[in-house]
């Protein structure tokens, strides 16, 4: 037995979540009622048994809509107790702690809860701001609004650049494990732009209807997909404007602070605000969504990486709006201990599930334009 199989036992004997995933899809694929809804049940369809490594990429390919849960005629009270989203939400943990690099972190995907969260973003912070206040720059210095005459520009690269080339190692190593188990064969041109647009327009938080998730109740609403985008391009949004300014300093050798008319400015304000938006967006939705849909599978990494999220923000806002005033030292090192909390977190937080949900969406491409492997025989 391999590794990977052997996740679907468990040391008490009882189903682990895997198996529960493979019994729920068995019922569906005799069902096929939801086979519209969303990719997850086509890609269903082509398989009569399903290996964990099938597991994994169909829990990564659901976007836990719910609307699966609400129409199902199997779902509880039903003996059949069957439940899509909950039994994917179960799996997906799983995925990104069995992928993780190095192994010993996965248990860090357990463990990542808002509190630690917090704790870290504030112990970062603390660490800089006495930092500050042993140089005696912590208030009042004048610096024209430049960050880099509190911290100098080569000692913030040196802080935050090891811990952001960690990340991507450790989530470009999983993610690569991921690729390989699933079998996906060769993405080309058009499935990768296929899986791109299915992942820039978030397709699958529509609900296979156009009208959105469900989310306390049976009733419709889009507020989950757009608050997601809000969030997703709000993001985009402050790398962007992280890449210009890196090209201005470097490229050009323009130094900062850049004026409000700047590119790197206009982008990150946009894209600040909007962290703000989709962030709290996310939060308000995940405390009213219905239990059922297994939310709290995840519920402690999900609020940990929205709490960072619109930390960053806003201390980077404010930091922006006070550049020029006494508190900026002391801004900078709040949100610098924020910024650097929610890199050390990224590959063993909620923000792994985009990258494996990418990784599905393009699995799926491209499997949707292979021939299908079940031939039905007829009489």
């Amino acid at each position: 037995m391999t590794p990977l199989d052997a996740l679907v036992r468990e040391a008490s004997g009882a189903a682990s979540p895997e198996a529960e995933v493979a019994r729920v899809l068995q019922i569906c694929n005799a069902c096929r009622y939801c086979e519209g809804f969303c990719a997850v049940f086509p890609a269903m369809t082509r398989r009569l048994e399903f290996s964990v490594a099938d597991i994994h990429y169909l829990a990564n390919l659901c976007h836990n809509c719910g609307a699966c849960l609400h129409a199902c005629q199997y779902a509880s009270p039903h003996e059949f107790d069957v439940n899509v989203p909950r039994s994917m939400a179960r799996v997906r943990g799983r995925t990104y702690a069995h992928y993780a690099w190095p192994a010993p972190f996965g248990r860090l995907y357990e463990r990542n809860g808002l509190a630690v969260a917090i704790v870290l973003a504030l112990s970062l912070a603390l660490f800089l701001t006495f930092g500050l206040m042993l140089k005696g720059t912590l208030w009042g210095v004048p610096a024209g609004g430049s960050f880099y005459a509190v911290f100098p520009h080569n000692l913030m690269v040196w802080l935050f650049a090891p811990v952001f080339a960690f990340a991507l190692l450790a989530l470009g190593v999983g993610v690569v494990r991921f690729w390989r188990d699933v079998s996906p064969g060769e993405a080309s041109a058009a499935a990768v732009g296929d899986a791109a647009g299915k992942a820039l327009t978030l397709k699958y938080l529509d609900g296979g209807h156009g009208r959105g998730c469900n989310e306390a109740d049976d009733a419709f609403t889009p507020a989950r997909r757009v608050f997601h985008h809000f969030t997703f391009y709000g993001f985009a949004l402050c790398f962007a404007a992280t890449c210009i300014a890196t090209l201005y300093h470097y490229g050009f050798g323009w130094q900062a602070p850049y004026a409000w008319s700047s590119l790197p400015v206009l982008l990150g304000t946009a894209g600040g605000v909007g962290l703000l938006i989709g962030p709290a967006g996310l939060w308000w939705l995940h405390a009213r969504r219905h239990p059922a849909h297994g939310d709290a599978a995840q519920g402690p990494m999900d609020r940990a990486f929205i709490a960072l999220l619109f930390l960053t923000s806003l201390t980077g806002l404010a930091l922006l709006v006070w550049r020029d005033s006494a508190a900026m030292a002391l801004l900078l090192a709040v949100h610098l201990g924020v910024v650097m909390a929610l890199f050390a977190t990224m590959p063993y937080g909620k923000f792994a599930h985009g990258v494996y949900r990418a990784v599905a969406l393009l699995k799926w491409a491209v499997e949707r334009r292979q021939p299908n492997p079940l031939t039905l025989g007829t009489d």
